[in-house]
């Protein structure tokens, strides 16, 4: 580590040049994080990190691919660089195309939206963790849906959700996927936690939805803000417990 542990706390949201990963990344430096802003895309991510900066926000880009071992490895790198890690919150997501029925879906579409959404997830945490450990009050918030909740999804009343063969069940295995984590780091007090933004207009869903990726980020703040005795292993809204 060339640089000094800073005082102040230091956030990592992946996937926040745009949408809901931004306005993540926004909120957390408004409430007094620095915060590194991950994306692949090098002028989608200088562009978010001016956007901020203009407001007087403390940000940082951080160039990141969630599916490339390599890019995941130089950005712990460079965390490790500029003083450590605090908050993960793991936003980057794809949906994987049409169509989505599971019997069209193709096997390589799965992988694909797989590869991003929950392996990449994996490959993003466990190369955050070392410094996560030696965080005063580490987080690791996942950006769920409600499309993973499988008791919503076979509702007999107002199931949620289009047939979906490749995005939904990816936010179903990160569900699980968080769970596990919970579990694991439970005694290095670790919370890990899952959220659900609402059905926000974004580039996902082709900006049908109906409510702000503001409104929808506000979930993910508050998971990456609880108190060291706050609940680890839970899949929330704003509103309060999603069933799994």
């Amino acid at each position: 580590m060339t640089e000094n542990r800073s005082t102040t706390p230091t956030a990592l949201v992946t996937g926040a040049n745009k949408g809901i990963g931004y306005e993540i990344a926004a909120g957390l430096a408004r409430r007094g994080f620095r915060v590194g802003v991950g994306a692949r895309d090098t002028a989608r991510r200088d562009d978010a990190v001016q956007k901020l900066r203009a407001e007087g926000l403390d940000v940082f880009g951080v160039p990141l691919d969630v599916t490339d071992d390599a890019s995941v490895a130089a950005a712990a790198a460079q965390l490790e660089e500029q003083g450590g890690l605090d908050v993960l919150v793991n936003n980057a997501g794809i949906t994987g195309g049409m169509p989505q029925e599971p019997s069209k879906v193709s096997a390589g579409q799965v992988l694909t939206v797989v590869d991003t959404n929950v392996v990449g997830v994996i490959r993003v945490t466990n190369a955050m963790l070392p410094l996560l450990r030696r965080a005063t009050s580490p987080r690791i918030v996942n950006v769920s849906s409600s499309v993973g909740s499988l008791a919503l999804q076979t509702a007999q009343a107002e199931p949620v959700g289009p047939i979906s063969g490749a995005y939904s069940p990816t936010k179903t295995y990160l569900n699980a996927l968080t769970v596990q984590y919970a579990k694991e780091l439970a005694d290095a007090g670790i919370l890990v936690n899952a959220g659900c933004p609402g059905y926000v207009a974004t580039d996902l869903n082709g900006h049908r939805g109906t409510r702000t990726p503001e409104q929808g980020a506000a979930v993910f703040l508050e998971l990456a803000t609880l108190p060291d005795d706050g609940p680890s292993g839970t899949f929330r809204d704003e509103s309060g417990s999603l069933p799994w």
